[in-house]
């Protein structure tokens, strides 16, 4: 007789979501945090983007996500974190609604060569009341604002956590996904 071992649950799935405008460092992000290899959909740059894409500041970007860059981490047996970086630029917006479907808090990756950027992502987490940090990018150290001139910049209401560092370096990127979750922690419970 064959006897069959009850398989453990599957562990429950944390679904976080990475915005920002475009070449702030999502993807870098996610690369940066993932356990696995993560998941791109990075194309090269063509003359069909030409005055379409702006690369003020950005020069040197040869290629964009085109869809989405998915990234994990296992917290335990019990606990996954799934990350879902978005595209950037305008003409891709369109895809955040159905990214966004299940998350359960976002980060706002901000450059301050271009907070302008940002904008439409902290838009786009306050329309729909999903909790979210802000991580500011600082390309090669590059920072020139302090973070109360960074905040004022972007209008942040005072209990939005706001991190500066470089989202390549590994321990910044586990910083700022683990001030979500204490940001989440610290909201009143949904009745």
């Amino acid at each position: 007789m064959n006897h069959m071992t009850i398989s453990q649950a599957a562990p429950a799935a944390v679904k976080i979501l990475i915005a920002g405008g475009f070449g702030v460092g999502k993807t870098t992000m996610v690369e940066a945090v993932s356990e696995v290899a993560p998941l791109r959909t990075e194309e090269y740059l063509t003359k069909a983007s030409v005055g379409v894409d702006d690369l003020a500041g950005i020069g040197d970007k040869d290629t964009t996500t085109v869809a989405l860059d998915f990234g994990r981490i296992t917290v335990s047996d019990e606990l996954v974190v799934y990350l879902f970086g978005t595209p950037g630029q305008e003409r891709f917006w369109f895809m955040w609604n159905d990214l966004v479907n299940g998350a359960l808090g976002g980060v706002v990756i901000a450059d301050t060569r271009r907070l302008g950027t940002s904008f439409a992502s902290i838009d786009f987490f306050e329309s729909r009341d999903i909790p979210f940090v802000v991580a500011i990018n600082c390309f090669h150290g590059h920072n020139t604002r302090t973070a109360e001139e960074i905040r004022v910049a972007l209008d942040l209401d005072p209990h939005v956590p706001l991190l500066i560092g470089d989202v390549r370096r590994r321990e910044f990127g586990k910083d700022v996904l683990l001030a979500l979750v204490d940001h989440l922690m610290s909201l009143p419970a949904a009745v």
